[in-house]
């Protein structure tokens, strides 16, 4: 089984989506069948213990999927504890300057890229002992996405340093927010704010890093056809399981078996 990141590697492009109100390992399962490459647990925006993230993380690992998060901040009791605990990839929300780019890699890889601190034997390598260090640290390198989240009118101008930082894997749009920076709220096609999404993804070309994006199918589907990101976060359980439910309704109601309420 290949990790999100040896994916991209090899030139392929990889799909998820992101957690926010799903603790059960059951839904990785759900996931998994559903044949995607990565799930990301959004600890921004919503509650996950350090016992859930560790729990939802090893179901993922064991199905072949990479599990990632949402980190609140980019600290060491964040970025490295939830690397230990078993993530794939950390991604950062507003990340502004190549500065706090650096500052990713360094609490996210280990020497020579970072500063990671050595754990033994733990969720990150499934509980098993003996294992070379320098190994463990050589694949972990090569298998953890360090993520810098592109989201504010101050990072579209500094995305070109920001994408040449050393050890940074990847950067990834975050629609909403740029469009509140960008003084076009909501207005997430706005030609200001596709302006602004092109350009991030002209710096990952040019820095050989990859370019992806979370947001609304529609609006995923208008960049993957112009700019083709090579990371695709597609939704939230929220918006899927509201969907879903919206739509027994109407599936009722078209087939008559409903009136209207």
């Amino acid at each position: 089984m290949h990790t999100a990141a040896e994916k991209l590697a090899a030139g392929q492009k990889i799909y998820g989506t992101m957690l926010r109100v799903v603790r059960s390992p059951a839904a990785v399962q759900l996931i998994a069948n559903g044949g995607l490459d990565f799930f990301l647990c959004d600890c921004e925006h919503a509650e996950y213990s350090a016992e859930t993230l560790h729990d939802l993380f090893l179901a993922g690992r064991a199905l072949g999927l990479s599990p990632m998060a949402r980190v609140p901040a980019c600290t060491k009791e964040w970025v490295s504890r939830l690397a230990d605990l078993g993530a794939a990839g950390i991604m950062v929300p507003m990340t502004e300057t190549a500065g706090q780019a650096r500052e990713i890699v360094r609490l996210l890889k280990y020497p020579p890229l970072g500063e990671r601190g050595y754990a033994g034997a733990g969720a990150h390598v499934a509980y098993r002992r003996g294992l070379d260090h320098a190994e463990v640290m050589a694949r972990a390198n090569r298998r953890m996405l360090a993520i810098a989240q592109i989201e504010t009118a101050a990072a579209i101008e500094n995305c070109e340093a920001i994408a040449q930082v050393e050890g940074l894997d990847a950067l990834i749009i975050g629609p909403n927010d740029l469009s509140i920076s960008l003084g076009i709220p909501g207005q997430m096609e706005h030609p200001k704010e596709l302006a602004a999404i092109r350009r991030v993804a002209a710096a990952c070309r040019d820095a050989g890093k990859f370019f992806g994006i979370h947001g609304a199918l529609a609006l995923s589907q208008q960049v993957q056809q112009v700019l083709d990101p090579q990371i695709m976060m597609v939704s939230t359980d929220v918006d899927l399981f509201t969907e879903a439910f919206a739509g027994i309704l109407a599936s009722c109601r078209a087939a008559g078996l409903a009136g209207e309420r």
